[in-house]
C-alpha cells in the first residue's frame, strides 16, 4: 500500500475517532481502512493505536506520528496549492456552500455565466441555512448573510439582503389592500420558521412602524412561503430576491412600496490563510461582478 496514502486513512481515523467513521468519510470498507493501519504498524514496527471491540485510542507513540503525519500531508497539500497556483486556467475543485434561498433562486442561475469563465471547474455545492464553519468544514468559499465574526476570515461584501412585503392578488381582492403597514396586524401572514414571531419593523423617513401580524402557517423554506403566498394563504415578507420575478409576472403583489424594511449585510467568506489559486480568484472575482450590485441597479446600469 502507498505510504502516503495510509498515512491519510490513519489521520482521518483519528480525526473521525473510528475506523467506520474514516471509512465512510474517504469511501472505504472499514476492512480497508484497518489494512492501511496495519501496514502503517508493520513498516514502522511500532503499535499505533490500541483497540478493543467498543474504541479506538492512540498509543504514545501513534499521537507523537500522527502529527508527523498531519505536518507531511499539510506541506504536500501547500506544494500541490503551489503548482496549481503556477497554472494560467482555473482548474480543479471548489467547495462552496450558501443560504439555501439564495443558493436556489439566485447562486443557481447565475452559475452558466461562471461556466463560460473556468469551464474545467468542478463545483461541489451545499445549500444549508446552517452557519457553517467553512475552516473545519473544508469549504472554499461561504456565501454568508450578516458579518462573520471569525477572525480566520475574509469577508468580501456583497450587495445587502433586502426584505419584501407581498401578497397574492386574490388574496388582496378577498381582504381587502392594506393601506398602512399597521393594518397587517388584521391580516394572515404567513412566517418563516425560526424567526417567524419577529415583529416587523418598517421605517418612511422620520416614521417607524413594528408591527406583527397574525400568522396563519409557519414554515422553514423560502420557497413553501412564496407557493403559499401565491395560493392565496396569506402575506409574507421575503428576500426581494425570490420575490421579485412574481412581482414581474403579477403572481404577487409588492406591499407598502414606499417603506424601507430592515436590510442584513451579505458576503462571500474565505480562509484568510488560503493560497489564491486561479479556482479560488475565479469564483471571488464573478461572485464580487455578479452579486456585488443588487438587481435593480444591476439591471439599471445595464440597460444605460
Amino acid at each position: 500500500m502507498g505510504l502516503f496514502r495510509s498515512m491519510q486513512v490513519f489521520v482521518t481515523t483519528v480525526q473521525e475517532g473510528s475506523m467506520s467513521a474514516a471509512s465512510v468519510k474517504l469511501g472505504l470498507s472499514p476492512a480497508m481502512v484497518g489494512q492501511h493501519v496495519a501496514a502503517l504498524e508493520e513498516r514502522l514496527g511500532m503499535r499505533l493505536l490500541n483497540r478493543t471491540t467498543r474504541r479506538q485510542s492512540l498509543t504514545d507513540f501513534g499521537r507523537s506520528y500522527v502529527e508527523q503525519c498531519r505536518d507531511i500531508l499539510d506541506r504536500v497539500a501547500v506544494a500541490d496549492q503551489h503548482a496549481e497556483a503556477e497554472q494560467a486556467e482555473p482548474r480543479g475543485q471548489l467547495k462552496i456552500t450558501a443560504p439555501t434561498t439564495f443558493g436556489a433562486e439566485v447562486l443557481m442561475p447565475a452559475l452558466p455565466r461562471y461556466r463560460v469563465l473556468a469551464p474545467d471547474v468542478k463545483l461541489d455545492i451545499t445549500l444549508t441555512d446552517r452557519n457553517v464553519d467553512i475552516v473545519d468544514e473544508g469549504f472554499d468559499i461561504a456565501f454568508r448573510i450578516g458579518e462573520p465574526p471569525d477572525s480566520r476570515l475574509i469577508a468580501r461584501p456583497l450587495a445587502p439582503y433586502r426584505m419584501m412585503i407581498c401578497a397574492s392578488p386574490n388574496y388582496l381582492t378577498q381582504r381587502g389592500y392594506p393601506d398602512h403597514p399597521g393594518d397587517l396586524a388584521n391580516h394572515d401572514a404567513i412566517g418563516f420558521t425560526p424567526a417567524a414571531r419577529s415583529p416587523w419593523k418598517l421605517t418612511k423617513g422620520n416614521d417607524e412602524v413594528e408591527v406583527s401580524p397574525r400568522l396563519s402557517i409557519t414554515v422553514n423554506s423560502g420557497q413553501a412561503l412564496r407557493t403559499a403566498a401565491r395560493a392565496g394563504l396569506g402575506v409574507i415578507m421575503q428576500p426581494a430576491m425570490l420575490l421579485r420575478s412574481d412581482i414581474e409576472t403579477g403572481l404577487l403583489v409588492q406591499l407598502f412600496p414606499d417603506w424601507h424594511l430592515r436590510e442584513r449585510s451579505m458576503s462571500l467568506i474565505y480562509h484568510r490563510d488560503r493560497r489564491m489559486t486561479p479556482r479560488l480568484r475565479s469564483i471571488i472575482s464573478f461572485a464580487v461582478s455578479e452579486f456585488g450590485t443588487a438587481p435593480d441597479e444591476k439591471r439599471n446600469s445595464e440597460a444605460e
